[in-house]
């Protein structure tokens, strides 16, 4: 088996998995969940696999839109390949909601798990870098690694002008981020139930 089905096989194993969590549809953003995994060396969008359309929440339950497919991620696959840049180990990502509940959730979550935690302080960003096309990802990876000491697998992106909060799970393939974000779904789940 190539690498190529290899990492679509795993997407799609990764896949079954976030639509059989309950709770993850918990953590689905305006903007939809993006599941994206690079093959080693990855430099374009088109080395990068992710679902197609995304996955969004249908009456409750996670569903993705489509099949994962090499190209099918613009934002997601950019990230993966600037993160790279700082970690060689890392070739896939998730993104989820982010809200106050949300970060104190995964900063238990980090504390127990022993994983740096990070955020990203969009109002930080240089006007220059925001009125560029395409510069903003690497100041952000930028941005993190430096406020952070290094690449940490879990951080949020703070509110930018015009853009939603979101969180990124980073990791080695993508059942290991899936895997992650069920587990701070089924926290978070946990948490909201008890506090109504």
């Amino acid at each position: 088996m190539n690498n190529n089905d290899a990492i679509l096989g795993n997407l799609l194993v990764a896949v079954t998995m976030l639509e059989d969590c309950a709770e993850f549809a918990l953590l689905i953003p305006e903007v939809r969940v993006n599941l994206v995994y690079a093959l080693p060396g990855a430099k374009t969008r088109q080395d990068v696999a992710a679902v197609e359309g995304r996955i969004t929440a249908v009456r409750g339950r996670s569903h993705a839109s489509g099949l994962p497919a090499f190209g099918a991620s613009d934002h997601m696959a950019r990230l993966i390949i600037e993160a790279r840049k700082y970690d060689s180990a890392i070739n896939a990502g998730i993104n989820f909601k982010c809200d106050k509940t949300i970060i104190e959730v995964v900063k238990e979550y980090c504390l127990k798990k022993g994983l740096p935690f990070g955020w990203i302080d969009r109002t930080k960003e240089p006007r220059e870098v925001i009125e560029r096309d395409g510069a903003s990802m690497p100041w952000k990876i930028g941005e993190l690694v430096r406020s952070s000491g290094g690449l940490p697998r879990l951080f949020y992106e703070g509110d930018g002008w015009g853009k939603e909060p979101l969180f990124v799970a980073l990791g080695s393939d993508a059942v290991e981020v899936t895997t992650m974000a069920m587990e701070i779904a089924r926290r978070y789940g946990e948490r909201i139930s008890t506090s109504h």
